[in-house]
């Protein structure tokens, strides 16, 4: 899962893409609504976290936008007016769900989670392909039984090819999803994950390389 964070007040914005990226979710931070645009014209971000009162673009136009451009990114407004009138202006500008401030951050999480599932074909809670097991609400991995303890990008990697249900993923695509734009695209960072993946998902390889194309797990 991909995710932009807008928000102008930077220390909740680093808060919360912090805790996000602790969760192995791949986090775009926008501290103004300009910044927040240009970014989603760039990027296929499953959840959008979007103040309201953004400087520069107004929130209520960056979320306008967003549902004009027509694409499947689903939108949570945050904004420090809690009451009825507020929420309902927000949610009748095209917003998914509606977020008063101050929240708690697992509810936020709960939130994020129930919006990805209404962007993408809804997983079932555990994925199981090919003898492994993933929890993706408790981080963990088993394959025949046997725990396998991986890192956070090991396991974003670990679940979009579990998701691919046998079809190939490229490299693009996971530094898409799994990644976020910190990453270097010209790095060999999915490869050297992938190379740790396979050494901790032990023998046999299940992660087959497929040349000039991607990866997959038949």
């Amino acid at each position: 899962m991909r995710i932009l964070v807008a928000e102008d007040e930077r220390m909740l914005a680093d808060s919360v893409a912090a805790g996000l990226r602790g969760e192995s979710l791949a986090v775009d931070v926008a501290y103004n609504g300009e910044a927040a645009l240009e970014r989603l014209a760039v990027h296929d971000y499953d959840v959008l976290i979007l103040d309201r009162d953004l400087p520069r673009v107004h929130g209520d136009d960056v979320c306008r936008k967003a549902v004009e451009a027509g694409g499947r990114v689903r939108i949570l407004m945050l904004t420090a007016a809690g009451d009825v009138r507020s929420r309902v202006a927000g949610l009748s500008l095209g917003a998914d769900d509606y977020l008063p401030k101050p929240f708690a951050f697992e509810e936020l999480l709960a939130r994020v989670r129930a919006l990805s599932r209404r962007a993408n074909a809804a997983d079932p809670p555990i994925l199981e392909h090919a003898g492994i097991s993933l929890d993706p609400a408790h981080l963990q991995v088993f394959r025949a039984g046997r725990y396998v303890p991986l890192a956070r990008k090991e396991f974003g990697v670990l679940a979009r090819l579990l998701r691919a249900r046998g079809a190939v993923v490229s490299a693009e695509e996971l530094l898409e999803k799994v990644w976020d734009e910190r990453i270097d695209p010209f790095t060999n960072t999915v490869r050297t994950t992938m190379m740790k993946l396979r050494r901790k998902l032990g023998e046999p390889q299940v992660i087959e390389t497929v040349p000039g194309v991607g990866y997959r797990i038949p």
